[in-house]
């Protein structure tokens, strides 16, 4: 859905600032407080300012550092509590600015804010009272430079040969699949870092109250044990070579099985943990094979398996959502402009703000609409905010709060 009433919501959510109410002046000043980062004399470019600024450079991709600061300012110096520069500064000393401000204060504010945002009347957010979250990872390409190439590493082909174009950062997230927000996303040097590397780090924001989704690549013993011990619910795909012994046929087709940390374990039985298999296929789909499902939702009644199944394939709302991101908002064939590994990190950390907040906004008019998030587009978001990023002076002053 492009226009019509939700497009209307999207514009009057804007009229107050989808950036500012997000991430409100106080708490931007504050995060730059806590990681020592505050602007301690007069400066042309306050650090507040430069924080608003990298988020505007993740919605102009590809706009010069000068014609965003020209977008970001216009307008704004209604705003006291912004204390704007009067005109755009050069390149060099937008540079000076964000080297000096480093990626920690965005890296705060993205712990502290970006968190799921789905309430009870959210579309597409829940199942059986549980919040549906999933689990995947990407890359992003950086610019070519040798200090980037050095941090981050390229893709190098299976002989060792092809090497990708540009320097890439690795990265994993989860997703709230009703709102499509990532939240609890790790990156790291594509060279050095697997996405498996990034899981663990990623299911520490896993909660209880929450059903996560997860493809086959990500289940281990270990990483199973440690999602389960957040006392989320999960569901997982696993290989199909997986050793299951069904221990008790339940009447919904699914069966119960337990799952060992190693041969040895399941010899001697020990260190097992109780898991439900739910298998199928696809009949009306040639080529495809069986899937296969653990979950720690044991009860049946509970959670048919039929049910269970139909909600496995909402883990596509992630592979969306990273699209969405590289495509959409980036733009598939534009790259990260930052020249140094720190400059990545901010800039990226930006980047994933940007998009929360976009997503943040489409999620606020699809509860004014009465419409499932889904069916807003999210092009045509990124082209209002576009439009009207800079216009700061129409916040109100609840927003500077």
């Amino acid at each position: 859905m492009t226009d019509g009433a939700t497009g209307g919501c999207i514009g009057d959510c804007l009229s107050v600032g989808a950036f500012i109410q997000a991430f409100p002046i106080k708490a931007v000043k504050a995060a730059l407080k806590a990681t020592e980062r505050e602007t301690k004399r007069e400066r042309q470019l306050p650090n507040h300012i430069v924080v608003y600024y990298v988020m505007a450079l993740s919605m102009l991709m590809t706009a010069s550092y000068r014609e965003v600061m020209r977008w970001l300012l216009e307008g704004s110096k209604t705003i006291r509590a912004l204390k704007v520069p009067t005109k755009p500064m050069a390149k060099s000393g937008i540079s000076q600015a964000r080297e000096r401000l480093g990626y920690e204060p965005f890296k705060l504010l993205y712990e502290q804010f970006v968190q799921p945002i789905a309430t009870g009347p959210s579309k597409g957010a829940w199942y059986k009272g549980l919040r549906l979250v999933s689990i995947d990872g990407s890359s992003i390409d950086v610019a070519d430079t040798p200090e980037n190439d050095k941090e981050f590493g390229r893709h190098i082909g299976s002989r060792g040969k092809k090497r990708s174009a540009f320097p890439k950062l690795r990265m994993a997230s989860l997703i709230e699949n009703g709102t499509r927000v990532l939240f609890g996303m790790a990156f790291g040097p594509y060279a050095t870092t697997s996405e498996m590397d990034l899981a663990w780090q990623v299911i520490k924001s896993l909660t209880q109250g929450m059903l996560c989704l997860a493809d086959r690549y990500y289940f281990s013993y270990e990483l199973w044990q440690a999602a389960a011990q957040t006392n989320a619910q999960l569901l997982w795909r696993v290989k199909t070579n997986l050793i299951l012994k069904p221990e008790k046929q339940l009447p919904d087709g699914s069966y119960l099985a337990t799952v060992y940390r190693s041969a040895q374990d399941r010899k001697h039985k020990r260190n097992g943990i109780q898991v439900r298999v739910i298998e199928y296929k696809f009949k009306w789909v040639r080529g495809t094979g069986t899937y296969r499902l653990i979950t720690t939702m044991l009860d049946w009644l509970v959670a048919p398996a039929d049910e269970l199944a139909a909600v496995y394939h909402e883990r596509w709302e992630i592979e969306t959502a990273l699209g969405e991101c590289k495509t959409k908002l980036k733009g598939s064939t534009v790259i990260m402009r930052s020249k140094t590994p720190n400059l990545v990190r901010q800039e990226f950390y930006g980047f994933m703000l940007t998009y929360f907040v976009i997503r943040k906004l489409m999620h606020e008019a699809a509860l004014q609409a009465d419409e499932d998030p889904d069916r807003l587009s999210f092009q045509h978001t990124v082209q209002v905010v576009r439009r009207k990023i800079h216009l700061f002076r129409t916040f109100p002053p609840a927003a500077l709060a």
